[in-house]
């Protein structure tokens, strides 16, 4: 019951008068109980942090930089976020810290740590342009391949035009990340630079000089697109954190609401659901090739049955 009522959104002071109304009495329960109980949350989180990450294969990875309605310790920090896609098609969180989300040395320390517990390259890795995350992964995890968040680029392109232009636009960019493959997307690019460019060149760049990592799922199965266009599956999850920990009046200290902030998406991640067509994700692992989302090439070591 404790857990449940902190975790829906009650701070350790609405704790025994909430209690006391639900069930008649504080039935004993004490601040210093809370206490424990928080204090039990830090413990799970940094064990969390630690666990050995060697039998894990994480091929897919989501990460984002997100502001829970939280106090964090420093000023402008949020909640770093890496989730994972394992060989079997399931979704797992990997790591959760406090960092800020565009110093590339944040994320460098949280995929280090990954590293250093056993965590190996990842086949593709999802997020946002705008995250210091590129150029640590780029040190940290090399061989993994880059996919830009057509959800945030859609938002940065928006901003960059007038509002006039922007369904226009919009419209526009989903018949980029929508196209049958490759190549008709990329004739979308240049429709949207030949009807935007003159006006708002700046909207365009944002674009073209990312059409590579904007374009990168073409090369994984097709069955496979819907999760690997955007960060949704770490959005999603953290709407429900954010609305939950927005009625609080805080977690206490920045160890305690990160802690808290674990909690919910422990919690959360049990209703997580596997990705279409998990069987596949092991070929992507084994080092099959896909052109435009279909299989031309097997791996050696994959029979051809």
């Amino acid at each position: 019951m404790l857990p449940l009522l902190y975790l829906h959104g009650l701070s350790s002071g609405d704790f025994v008068p909430a209690l006391e109304q639900f069930l008649g009495s504080t039935a004993g329960l004490s601040s210093a109980a809370v206490m424990r109980l928080t204090k039990q949350w830090q413990a799970d989180h940094a064990a969390f942090q630690d666990r050995d990450l060697s039998a894990s294969d994480y091929v897919y990875v989501w990460a984002d930089g997100v502001y829970p309605k939280v106090r964090l310790g420093q000023a402008h920090s949020c909640v770093l976020v890496l989730m994972g896609v394992r060989v079997d098609g399931t979704k797992e969180l990997i790591a959760i810290a406090e960092g800020l989300r565009e110093s590339a040395e944040s994320w460098a320390d949280l995929l280090r740590d990954c590293r250093r517990r056993g965590m190996t390259d990842p086949e593709l890795v999802v997020g946002d342009g705008a995250m210091g995350l590129w150029k640590a992964l780029a040190e940290v995890f090399p061989a993994a391949r880059h996919q830009r968040c057509w959800v945030h680029k859609a938002r940065n392109v928006s901003n960059a035009l007038p509002k006039s232009a922007q369904p226009g636009a919009t419209k526009a960019m989903q018949e980029i990340y929508n196209a049958e493959d490759r190549t008709h997307a990329e004739k979308a690019i240049e429709q949207f630079a030949r009807t935007y460019e003159a006006k708002w060149p700046k909207a365009v760049k944002k674009i073209t000089d990312d059409a590579e990592e904007l374009l990168a799922f073409y090369d994984f199965p097709a069955q496979h697109w819907v999760h690997l266009r955007t960060t949704n599956p770490i959005e999603s999850t953290f709407s429900t954190v954010k609305l939950h920990t927005k009625v609080t009046r805080g977690a206490g200290s920045p160890a305690a609401a990160l802690a808290m902030v674990f909690k919910l998406v422990e919690s959360a991640q049990e209703r997580w659901r596997a990705i279409t067509a998990p069987h596949l994700v092991a070929l992507v692992r084994n080092g099959a090739r896909f052109e435009n989302g279909h299989l031309v090439e097997r791996p050696e070591n994959t029979s051809a049955a």
